[in-house]
């Protein structure tokens, strides 16, 4: 937004040569206020959180974030560190998921026989992968197993494709990446 300060003034003041070298000077410093409370607020949201916002939450969380980390993955990881609420539910764990993942971005299966916690995490995804791992250890059970693995291209995946076109892929991209 351009927030002009001579706008501000009264219109018989605007053409006053002082105000008008007032205002040119101070505009500068009105713009750098206006970026710096835009990312005050934006701070608030981890989602929208500047560079500054993120410093701060993961000096909190006591995260240390990896020197290939995207912004985007270090909002990940603090979404995840604060989705962290123990005790939790099958529900819970899903909901968590879901705020992590997207709704159609895993599969989750408990088997209660054998103690395992399976879940699958779709190929879209799979930079945070190391993320949900961590996070599931952090919050699973130790009397579970957690048989945690990406959620691997599938024929009812690929199908709809012709052949021509699948024909352009490896058999490690096909399975392995991402067809959009």
């Amino acid at each position: 937004m351009d927030r002009s300060l001579i706008e501000y003034l009264p219109q018989v003041l605007r053409e006053v040569r002082e105000y008008k070298a007032l205002m040119e000077t101070e505009q500068s410093e009105i713009v750098d206020l206006w970026d710096a409370l835009e990312g005050a607020l934006k701070d608030q949201f981890i989602t929208e959180a500047t560079i500054n916002g993120v410093l701060r939450l993961e000096k909190i969380l006591k995260i240390a974030p990896k020197a290939t980390d995207s912004l985007n993955d270090r909002r990940f990881r603090i979404l995840a560190r604060l989705n962290e609420q123990l005790p939790y539910t099958f529900r819970g764990l899903e909901e968590k998921l879901n705020a992590l993942c997207g709704v159609d971005g895993y599969t989750v299966e408990l088997t209660h026989g054998s103690y395992t916690l399976k879940v699958r995490i779709e190929l879209v995804v799979k930079k945070q992968f190391d993320e949900v791992d961590q996070l599931l250890k952090r919050i699973v059970p130790a009397n579970l197993i957690i048989d945690i693995d990406l959620r691997y291209n599938q024929h009812m995946t690929i199908g709809d494709y012709t052949h021509e076109y699948l024909g352009g892929f490896t058999h490690y991209s096909l399975r392995n990446e991402s067809l959009e």
